[in-house]
């Protein structure tokens, strides 16, 4: 049997909330397949960073604007991720559509979460509080949040784990993004981490099974 765990790296661009429930939930155990080897920010001063240079992970800072095209941004994003053996990829907030050439590099080996229960409120443009202003618009009593594997459509791969919250009357965008966070993204994200570490997820004709 082999106990080697998996490598994880983080991809993120902003205060880094997941990366910090993912960096917890590694020293709790709930991780315990995985370990996380590096955390990527395409933005400078990202305090996910801080977070990161904390818990003693390795950081790297890719900036766009150092590159001629977003072919060669993401080259060395693959350069960095391929030289350190990572076997998993976790978006947490990371605020760049990745292409298809990116996607398929990594088939079934990219995790996002989404805080609303695709197919709902997803896809392009329906990032951070937009999406909670759309459901809070929409009228709807439960969203909730989504873990997927990444591909080429955006929110557009099989899923992993879902949780539902409920929406309260008075919630505005602010208080329903925390409350999505606290009751889903940081509960199901690590769990998903965890399934994937450890081979209990198949996939299969774009839907995903438990592999017990």
């Amino acid at each position: 049997m082999n106990t080697d765990k998996k490598n994880i790296a983080v991809l993120v661009s902003g205060g880094g909330t997941n990366l910090q429930a993912l960096i917890d939930a590694e020293k709790s155990g709930i991780i315990k397949s995985g370990k996380i080897k590096l955390v990527i920010s395409n933005k400078d001063g990202a305090f996910a960073l801080e977070r990161a240079k904390k818990a003693e992970i390795d950081t790297y800072t890719v900036l766009k604007k150092n590159f001629s095209s977003h072919a060669e941004f993401e080259s060395e994003i693959i350069r960095i991720l391929d030289e350190n053996e990572i076997d998993l990829i976790v978006l947490a907030g990371f605020m760049s559509i990745l292409s298809e050439n990116f996607t398929t590099h990594y088939k079934n080996k990219i995790l996002n979460v989404h805080p609303s229960l695709i197919p709902s409120f997803c896809g392009e443009g329906f990032y951070g509080l937009h999406v909670h202003e759309a459901a809070l618009k929409k009228g709807v009593k439960v969203t909730g949040a989504t873990v997927h594997i990444v591909n080429e459509i955006p929110d557009g791969g099989p899923i992993v784990m879902q949780r539902a919250v409920y929406i309260e009357e008075n919630d505005t965008p602010e208080v329903l993004q925390k409350r999505v966070m606290e009751q889903a993204e940081w509960k199901i994200l690590p769990e998903s981490v965890e399934l994937m570490c450890s081979g209990k997820i198949k996939i299969e004709n774009g839907r995903t099974y438990r592999n017990e």
